[in-house]
């Protein structure tokens, strides 16, 4: 996963999720990406969001994060955690995710695009994952409507 600098809304082009368990989604992996899969602050949010339930979505988040890594064939764009759009990236990363457990035929396409390459059934599947994880203790991560 790269963590860069982004210097234009061309490199940003789609808005923030709404929704707290999208942007919590969201936070996480950008804290994740830019300070490593464990970094305190992400952990401190899923904390937050789910109590003593944390651990559940925190280690399915960290498994898809170096699945997401380990899998693809070309640098994952991933924005800073203050800025208020996502990289064409993140948008994908995140429609793969809200679009799991519904539609898993739809998230491969989108893993697959996000990764370079068709090798991402491991990825999928730690989307799913946390998806389920989100779902079973309020946070559910759904982009109806998100375009």
């Amino acid at each position: 996963m790269a963590h860069g600098e982004t210097s234009s809304l061309d490199d940003l082009p789609r808005p923030m999720p709404s929704g707290y368990g999208n942007r919590l989604f969201l936070f996480v992996m950008r804290r994740m990406a830019s300070a490593g899969v464990n970094d305190a602050h992400a952990a401190n949010a899923m904390l937050g969001a789910f109590g003593r339930s944390y651990r559940r979505p925190l280690v399915l988040m960290r498994a898809m994060m170096l699945e997401l890594a380990r899998a693809s064939s070309r640098k994952i764009l991933v924005a800073p955690c203050c800025c208020a759009r996502m990289t064409v990236d993140e948008a994908l990363m995140m429609q793969a995710t809200g679009d799991a457990l519904r539609d898993p035929n739809a998230a491969y396409a989108h893993v697959t695009r996000l990764l370079g390459n068709d090798h991402a059934l491991g990825a999928l599947t730690c989307l799913q994952a946390v998806a389920q994880a989100h779902a079973d203790l309020g946070r559910p991560l759904e982009l109806y409507g998100e375009g």
